[in-house]
């Protein structure tokens, strides 16, 4: 086995993607002493403002992925869509972190549910569906009812059907546009949760607490923490996630969606999916613990020691969607409260223009 690449202060990590996770991966970096350099094709990304050097070029584009390359001690990335065959270039000639394994299972709705249930962590029933016929024979054994997905691209509700009763599934798949998709079984559940899981070049895995999520319009609205869950479900939660980690051979942080359905003796966390990356249901730890995750990933690129994932305080991470930006001098009146805003320069009907994370102390 070789040895681990590991950086200094001073060296620079690369970052595929210029948006609000890669900004804050880069100011983190900083405060460690890392230089950052994004790659985007996207000349307005907000990430650029604050790195030490930025190329704007497509992901395909070789020659300028070659130049970067030679500029970076370490390479990661801010969203799970790079395309694989850019990933595996740069991967030849420095390293990426995490790797072009993790891309490759969570980039295919498919192959991310087969890989969990071959990491030995519960999920809903799912088929491949490629055709009408298949749709039909699938939500005939799912009672009627699922939830249909594109296998690539989709996020945030894009790219998805949801099939309640018979007439849903009529020209479902036209709405995809025919698309390969997987059909999953439609789900009750009593909580949304996410466990934010680190895991180092060494094989360490360390993870934050367990946060309860509320979406709205198919979009993280808040995040908080503590869970209303049990420390038994929390802990269980968490070395779900750490399996998951373990079984990727993963490098960074990671982000893993649960459904925690049932009550009592009939509860059971199932995973609903992975995000290779920093995760936006995570901000909360920017300002309720010591390490947050965007520093912890910019440790674990590094090829440093993982820091501390204890909580100091009790959070509810609130994002701001769109317009809502607006409120940001109410937002400053507030004394518990801490904004970070995105510098898009664009407020659009669900776009994500940044965050406040509203503090209290811990109980317990």
């Amino acid at each position: 086995m070789s040895t681990p690449v590991r950086l200094r202060p001073g060296d620079t990590i690369g970052i595929l993607g210029g948006g609000q996770l890669g900004r804050m991966m880069a100011l983190a970096g900083a405060s460690l002493g890392l230089k950052s350099h994004i790659f985007c094709p996207d000349p307005d990304s907000p990430a650029f403002e604050v790195a030490d050097a930025y190329t704007v070029a497509p992901y395909e584009d070789v020659a300028a992925l070659d130049v970067f390359a030679s500029q970076c001690q370490a390479i990661t990335y801010e969203f799970e869509n790079v395309p694989g065959p850019t990933a595996a270039h740069l991967d030849a000639r420095c390293p990426v972190r995490p790797g072009v394994r993790a891309l490759e299972v969570s980039q295919d709705r498919m192959w991310e549910k087969e890989f969990l249930r071959g990491a030995g962590v519960d999920i809903a029933d799912f088929a491949r569906i490629d055709s009408d016929g298949d749709l039909e024979a699938a939500l005939a054994a799912f009672d009627g009812q699922g939830v249909l997905k594109t296998r690539r691209f989709g996020y945030d509700g894009k790219g998805q059907v949801m099939i309640r009763q018979a007439s849903d599934a009529r020209g479902a798949l036209a709405t995809l546009k025919h698309a390969p998709a997987v059909l999953e079984r439609l789900i009750g559940f009593e909580r949304e949760v996410s466990v934010i899981v680190s895991r180092d070049v060494d094989g360490n895995v360390s993870a934050y607490d367990l946060a309860e999520n509320v979406h709205e319009h198919h979009i993280l609205k808040t995040s908080t923490v503590p869970a209303s869950v049990s420390g038994e479900t929390a802990e269980r939660a968490r070395r779900m996630a750490e399996q998951i980690a373990a079984s990727l051979d993963y490098v960074g942080v990671m982000g893993v969606e649960m459904f925690l359905c049932g009550s009592g003796a009939d509860e059971r966390l199932l995973v609903n999916e992975i995000a290779p990356r920093v995760h936006n249901s995570g901000h909360w730890t920017q300002d309720a613990c010591l390490t947050s995750q965007f520093e912890q990933h910019m440790r674990a690129v590094a090829g440093w020691q993982l820091g501390s994932t204890e909580r100091h305080s009790d959070v509810v991470m609130e994002n701001l969607i769109g317009d809502e930006c607006e409120r940001w001098p109410q937002i400053l009146a507030e004394p518990n409260a801490r904004l970070h805003l995105y510098g898009k320069a664009e407020a659009r009907p669900g776009r994500k223009m940044g965050h406040v994370n509203r503090i209290t102390s811990k109980r317990g």
